[in-house]
């Protein structure tokens, strides 16, 4: 049966609503809608949808939340025919419910009672299995799941390279050797006690909360900046989980990440395999630093090849990753539903 148009909806046609909560919502989106349901001739690669899809974030996945009012999607990413909206006065016309996992509260009571048949859940998180709790609760309850893996029905990484072809080579001065930024340091993680042993060989330049040398927004580039080789060590180990620490503070900084975390073959299917350095490729730990230490000038160039046709882009905006379900919505499965979350994630 095909869905009614987004306006019929939120004017009446599906359950019932008290028509006071729902005056206030109405009479602030009416005139957003009008423009919504009529916009402006979109750019031809933007995704387009046959009828406008609202989607309703319960609850925002970061503590600051941004003005999701008006047509985010088209706005700021190009995305026609998708409402974003935090009005849970909406819930019962919503096609899509987004539930962040962060939010989630242990019992099901903050969840809505019950689900119309045309609307989907979606299970959100971008934490490691090993950082994420009490899954087994939410057995038999989301349609679709949004992470980092790329097995996801959508997915969200940390970062990605694009094409750039006006991309020119670009190295940063280096004072230092090796760099690490660690804000919640663990004895009983593998990063530290790879850091440990690596540390028996070099030195290792520390920031971050960890060593009491924390970094502000802004000085976090230009500090790892100049060291030859960072240190972009997971806090687990899993599959796709590659962060903001390979993104962000290697790459992007015009530095060499040295990788902890999922095997270097995964690693590869992100970025090419002489953009890092793995710390699997060694038999030890001596070899490793023995390695660092006698790079020469033109060995360490070649890490940097992929800047030639490459640029990274990091997301960094949950907006941005809520409106990817715009786009994926039309070639998302219909009537799943995940009857063992924690077996999913942790496999």
């Amino acid at each position: 049966m095909p869905r009614a148009s987004l306006l019929p909806r939120l004017l009446g046609g599906r359950p019932a609503v008290k028509a006071v909560a729902m005056a206030g919502v109405l009479a602030s989106t009416l005139w957003s809608l009008r423009c919504f349901l009529n916009p402006p001739q979109a750019s031809r690669e933007a995704p387009q949808h046959m009828e406008p899809l609202l989607v309703l974030v319960w609850e925002w996945p970061a503590q600051q939340v941004p003005n999701v009012s008006g047509d985010v999607c088209r706005e700021l990413y190009g995305i026609t025919g998708c409402w974003v909206t935090m009005e849970r006065q909406l819930l019962h016309w919503a096609d899509v419910v987004v539930f962040p996992h962060t939010r989630l509260q242990p019992s099901r009571d903050s969840l809505p009672k019950d689900r119309p048949p045309w609307q989907s859940w979606v299970w959100v998180s971008l934490e490691s299995p090993s950082n994420t709790k009490a899954l087994a609760g939410w057995n038999q309850t989301f349609n679709w799941v949004m992470t980092y893996r790329r097995d996801s029905d959508i997915f969200i990484p940390y970062g990605k390279l694009v094409p750039n072809r006006s991309a020119i080579v670009n190295i940063p001065a280096k004072t230092n050797l090796v760099s690490w930024v660690i804000s919640n340091y663990h004895r009983t993680q593998k990063r530290a006690e790879v850091y440990k042993n690596l540390s028996r060989y070099l030195h290792v330049n520390i920031y971050g909360k960890a060593n009491k040398k924390p970094l502000c927004k802004d000085c976090l580039l230009p500090t790892t900046s100049k060291s030859k080789f960072y240190l972009a060590f997971e806090n687990s180990i899993h599959q796709d989980y590659i962060t903001e620490k390979l993104w962000r503070n290697a790459l992007m900084a015009g530095t060499v990440p040295v990788v902890l975390g999922p095997p270097r073959a995964n690693y590869e299917q992100f970025v090419p395999a002489d953009s890092f350095i793995h710390v699997d490729d060694f038999s030890s730990l001596a070899e490793l630093a023995t390695f660092l230490k006698t790079m020469n000038a033109s060995r360490y160039r070649q890490f940097f090849a992929w800047q030639r046709r490459y640029s990274v882009k990091l997301y960094t905006d949950w907006r941005e990753r809520i409106c990817t379900i715009c786009s994926t919505y039309p070639s998302l499965p219909r009537g799943r539903i995940y009857p063992d979350l924690e077996s999913w994630f942790s496999t």
